[in-house]
């Protein structure tokens, strides 16, 4: 189903968003660090045939606004669209957002699906590793090595080069506030005040947010989450399995 890409005025920034498909509730789509819009394409493509789906660019990201000077969590969290009926969806530190929005329980929100989450508890990352992760998203050459660390299953020619523009588009300050405070920050108590089904992906080769640590991470905030285990797949869900991604997120909708 075509698709629609509009700019919103939100918070004094202009986030880029991609529509398709129509019906409630609405399937919002909140991207990786380093991801954009164009990330949830291939998902898009096939949920949009029965949903409605939105997803944005994060400021900073894409083409959203390059100008904002904040980009915590919770401002990210803030950028939201007044809908009526819809459901969260978020890969990796899109998923992180979503739980902090979540936790707020909004009105009209009805269910909250997260991909390769990061967890609600702090992952203790070391400094350094960080900093690695900062440096790789700085180059073309940096970006393909870690897109070896992150996918488990080979990506299309246009999915990569996709991954490396999307990755070199951020601004400094999109880059940094993840890697330098956000993914090691412990929001349990805001993820235990999650009322909503939670529905958690993961990947059964994913290196970076694998099963055993989500399951255990999550175990003690949100007990009644459920998990789908993609076998083989890697950290780039999306990317690398859209179908079963799209399968399992169509799965979670009827849970």
């Amino acid at each position: 189903m075509a698709s629609i890409q509009r700019v919103i005025r939100v918070n004094e920034v202009d986030i880029n968003v991609v529509e398709a498909g129509a019906g409630d509730p609405a399937l919002v789509f909140l991207h990786y660090w380093g991801g954009t819009s164009r990330t949830w394409a291939p998902t898009i493509e096939r949920l949009s045939q029965t949903h409605r789906c939105i997803a944005i660019d994060f400021r900073g990201w894409g083409l959203s606004d390059k100008n904002a000077s904040d980009y915590t969590l919770e401002t990210l969290a803030d950028d939201d669209f007044g809908l009526r009926s819809f459901v969260l969806v978020g890969h990796s530190m899109g998923a992180k957002v979503a739980q902090l929005l979540a936790a707020r329980r909004p009105e009209g929100l009805t269910g909250l699906v997260l991909i390769a989450p990061a967890p609600p508890v702090s992952p203790g990352v070391p400094e350094e590793r960080r900093r690695g992760m900062l440096a790789a998203y700085q180059t073309r050459e940096g970006v393909d090595a870690a897109i070896g660390r992150l996918a488990a299953l080979p990506l299309s020619k246009a999915h990569r080069e996709q991954v490396i523009e999307d990755s070199l588009s951020g601004t400094a300050g999109a880059k940094r506030a993840w890697p330098e405070r956000d993914m090691i920050r412990d929001i349990s108590d805001e993820a235990s005040k999650i009322l909503v089904t939670v529905q958690v992906i993961v990947g059964g080769a994913d290196n970076i947010e694998t099963e055993s640590t989500l399951r255990a991470g999550f175990g003690g905030v949100l007990p009644g989450a459920e998990f789908t285990v993609l076998p083989g797949v890697g950290h780039l869900a999306p990317l690398e399995a859209p179908a079963e991604v799209a399968s399992a997120i169509g799965v979670a909708l009827t849970a």
